[in-house]
Formats: C-alpha cells, sequence, structure tokens
C-alpha cells in the first residue's frame, strides 16, 4: 500500500504503563509514517473511561502518555498529536453515528465479548465503543488505520457506519483502509497473550529498573530441562526476537535448538537489551518532564490542528443532516 501522502490516524487508551506491545505494535511504525506520510496520534482518555474510574489516575496516565509519546519520537512538528478529549467534537459526532449504527452491529463486535467473557462489567460506553472509534477516524478524514488483526473488525464497523452516513446524505465522510503488519502487530505478553494492561502481562518501558526486570522474569517459560530444546513458539523468544534483525533470529534459534541453554540467562540478556533499547528515550522524557510550560504549549498546538479539522467535517456533517 503507498501511503505517500496519505493521512494516517492512530491512537493509544492512556489506561496506564507504556508497555513493548504499545512500541513495537504501534509507535514504531507511527515515526515512520510521520517521515513519509501525514500522521494524526492522539491520547484515547475518553475511551479509558470504559475501564478507570479514578479522576487522579486517567488525568496521570492522560499527561503521561503525552509525554511517553514525544519522548519515543513522536514528533509535534511532523505530527498532529493531541489529548482526546480536548477535541469535543469528536463526542459531538459520536452522537450523530450512533443513529447510523445498528445494535446488530454492536452486538458483533468480537471485542466487546472478548472484554466481557473476561469479567469486563457490560456497560454501555463498552458496547458503544466501536462509534466513538468510529468517530475519532471519520473526524480527521483520516485514510489509513495502522491496527492489530484483533482491531482490524473496528475499522470495517466503522466502514460500515459511514457507508450507512454517505449512502443517506453524500459522499461527506472519508472511508478510511485498516493497514495491518502481521509481523509484528500482536506482541505476546509474559504469558504469552496478547501484551495488554488489562491482562496484566505487560513489559513496561518507562518503569523503575527494578520493575522492568521483574516482568521480564515473569514470562512463563515451560519445563523443558537443560539438555532438552526449548520451545521457539513460546512468549520469551518472542519478546526477545522483537530486538533482533533477521540473522539475529536465527543465530538466537539455533542457541534455543542446542541442548545447554538456561532460561534465566536468556531473560537477563533481554532484560540488558531492553534497558539499553530504551535509555536515551528515558533520558528524553526526563528532560521534557523538566519543562512543564513547554509540555503545556505542545497540547495547545495539538489541540488546535487536530480541532480545526474535526470542526470542518462536524459542520459538514451537520449541514447534511440538517442540524445546521
Amino acid at each position: 500500500m503507498d501511503l505517500k501522502n496519505k493521512r494516517v490516524l492512530s491512537g493509544i487508551q492512556p489506561s496506564g504503563l507504556l508497555h513493548l506491545g504499545n512500541y513495537f505494535g504501534m509507535i514504531e511504525k507511527m515515526k515512520d509514517f510521520q517521515d513519509n506520510s501525514e500522521l494524526f496520534c492522539f491520547v484515547a482518555n475518553y475511551h479509558s473511561l470504559t475501564t478507570i474510574n479514578d479522576k487522579d489516575s486517567l488525568r496521570d496516565f492522560t499527561d503521561d502518555l503525552f509525554i511517553n509519546l514525544i519522548s519515543l519520537g513522536i514528533d509535534p512538528n511532523k505530527s498532529t498529536i493531541w489529548i482526546q478529549s480536548d477535541v469535543p467534537e469528536v463526542t459531538e459526532l459520536s452522537w450523530i453515528l450512533s443513529n447510523f449504527s445498528s445494535v446488530g452491529l454492536m452486538q458483533r463486535s468480537t471485542a466487546y465479548k472478548d472484554k466481557i467473557s473476561k469479567g469486563f462489567k457490560p456497560m454501555m460506553g463498552l458496547f458503544s465503543y466501536p462509534i466513538l472509534m468510529a468517530a475519532d477516524i471519520l473526524s480527521f478524514n483520516a485514510e489509513i488505520i495502522p491496527v492489530g488483526e484483533d482491531q482490524k473488525q473496528h475499522i470495517e464497523m466503522t466502514r460500515d457506519i459511514a457507508l450507512k452516513f454517505n449512502n443517506a446524505f453524500g459522499e461527506v465522510l472519508t472511508l478510511p483502509e485498516p493497514l495491518i503488519d502481521k509481523k509484528k502487530s500482536l506482541v505476546p505478553g509474559t504469558d504469552n497473550q496478547k501484551m495488554s494492561k488489562s491482562y496484566n502481562n505487560i513489559i513496561s518501558i518507562f518503569d523503575k529498573e527494578e520493575i522492568i526486570k521483574e516482568q521480564v522474569y515473569n514470562i512463563v517459560t515451560d519445563s523443558a530441562g537443560l539438555n532438552e530444546k526449548k520451545n521457539i513458539n513460546s512468549p520469551l523468544f518472542k519478546i526477545y526476537s522483537l530486538f533482533l534483525n533477521g540473522d539475529e533470529i536465527n543465530e538466537l534459534k539455533n542457541r534455543y535448538e542446542t541442548p545447554g541453554l538456561k532460561y534465566m540467562e536468556v531473560k537477563q540478556e533481554l532484560y540488558e537489551i531492553i534497558l539499553e533499547y530504551f535509555s536515551e528515550f528515558r533520558k528524553i522524557k526526563t528532560d521534557l518532564l523538566s519543562k512543564p510550560d513547554d509540555i503545556e504549549d505542545l497540547k495547545k498546538i495539538g489541540k488546535n490542528r487536530a480541532q480545526e479539522i474535526a470542526r470542518e467535517v462536524l459542520d459538514k456533517v451537520k449541514f447534511a443532516t440538517g442540524l445546521i
């Protein structure tokens, strides 16, 4: 897919500490997009209300994620980066779109079913999550949405909603296309499920070193003996491979297939690699935190850029529907 001059949009929920899944599943790609495309990136704090009901936690997580994204290389001079709740036009569009979103479409959401099966309360925010996600995308005329396989359905639902609206009122909304990198889109957690704060299986990027070490050492391994071959279809191998090139992955595979490999040694290597890989990013964040006025200025710049576009789209929608 040719991404030259395409508008790419991506969002991350501020529901806790940023982790390897966020970086390799999304942020690393976003840094490429901002050099070759038109990147729009937002902190999805409205979405976090489905899991966070504590005022201080949500505020702190939101601010921390905004700072983390910039620290990790999302450049406000190249991209538009903002906090979702700073652009209320999105939630207004979400209400309008809800009138073009069938209950049956929402009921088919596999993400909703998965959350409920894992003990999440069946609240309307969680149920109508795809409609707000559709508004996030459609408010900015986004053309390309990089997602993992588990989020592909939400982009299809966005297209369904936009098509239904356009069929009624003309070509008002831009239909997005999903961009799926099957190689790295699903980063495993310490238990081999998708890495997610919801599953408590993450490896953090900016946490204290001792906590990162504990998380790495908690990666699930099998009971293979010292003189047995080790299983490469394991979270330890998969997570380690994120930091390696093709030749290095083959070398690690050979080590796994050679008797004598100790999992604890591999975990220690991985821990050291993680600290080295993110050391410069951690320094940038420390420097940024010492300049709170600069952070607030960056928030305002992103808000103004995003709000200008979202207001134009919302006005078109309201005019088309007869609301104005």
